[in-house]
């Protein structure tokens, strides 16, 4: 195969477009532009992200102010320092929260936060635990489990 042999495949060339050439062109008149308005005037059209004088989206979004996050699974947080009203021992569960008004309804996920500390062990069966109140009530001789 030579060069002067290649040919391009079977519709993938137009031919140009002359538009304003008369009405028995096709593109007559209006040169397919309609009738009237902004996008049919010469030099007319508008810039990209232009909303009709609407105020555009990059307005509307909030600026260094941060967003609220739709996907955001609120919880009742818990301190590790607040769970020494447990005797030695017990299991720490929701419904035992709950009863020791340490957190407001049990329909929400429970989630214990390091802060404080903890000096006997206790069984804490909750939602979720961060990784230092997990270290410090397997420190005190506690044990962790996660519910779902």
């Amino acid at each position: 195969m030579k060069q002067n042999e290649l040919n391009s495949p079977a519709g993938a060339k137009h031919k140009r477009k002359r538009v304003g050439r008369g009405d028995s062109s096709g593109q007559g008149s209006y040169s397919g532009r309609g009738c009237k308005g902004q996008k049919s005037r010469s030099g007319g059209g508008v810039r990209s992200g232009f909303e009709g004088g609407q105020l555009s989206l990059i307005k509307r979004l909030p600026s260094k102010r941060g967003f609220t996050n739709i996907f955001r699974v609120k919880c009742n947080v818990v301190n590790v320092g607040d769970l020494g009203v447990f005797s030695p021992g017990s299991e720490v569960t929701p419904q035992a929260l709950l009863q020791a008004r340490l957190i407001k309804s049990a329909s929400l996920p429970v989630k214990i936060l390091g802060s404080g500390d903890i000096h006997h062990p206790l069984t804490v069966r909750v939602n979720k635990i961060s990784a230092t109140a997990e270290g410090k009530i397997i420190a005190a001789g506690g044990k962790v489990q996660k519910i779902l």
